[in-house]
């Protein structure tokens, strides 16, 4: 694993920033995000909304504890855990042949495909550096 302070710092910067950024986004309009969800044909419409209203919070939590250097450890696996979920549900998309939104980053979203999972997977590294840094590290 990385090591170096500056880098992994770097690395909690960015990540917190891109949650945050991402959570605000759809916090600001969580009927699109809903249907987004829908979209991925996995869940009902009272599921959907629900999913709507909870994801960004938790999005956004996970990325300002991150970003702030709070509960570091904590916020890494959330993060974490949610990029794997996400890469996943995008192979699962792709396997059932759907064209979806990814519905990641608001009205900048793309289609679910292999472009999203390698730009999850390249996040999921830095979360994963982060969660496994040793303590004095981050």
């Amino acid at each position: 694993m990385i090591k170096n302070k500056t880098l992994l710092v770097l690395f909690r910067l960015v990540l917190g920033g891109l949650f945050v950024y991402a959570g605000v986004v759809k916090v600001l309009d969580p009927l699109d995000f809903a249907q987004n969800i829908r979209n991925y044909r996995l869940v009902g419409q009272s599921l959907s909304f629900i999913a709507a209203v909870v994801l960004p919070w938790l999005e956004i939590l996970a990325g300002v504890a991150m970003a702030a250097g709070i509960w570091k450890r904590a916020s890494a696996l959330i993060i974490s855990g949610l990029l794997v979920f996400f890469i996943l549900l995008t192979l699962v998309t792709i396997a059932r042949g759907l064209d979806v939104d990814c519905g990641c980053f608001g009205a900048i979203s793309r289609k679910s495909g292999l472009g999203v999972i390698l730009e999850d997977l390249g996040m999921l590294f830095m979360g994963l550096c982060l969660l496994f840094a040793p303590a004095k590290q981050t």
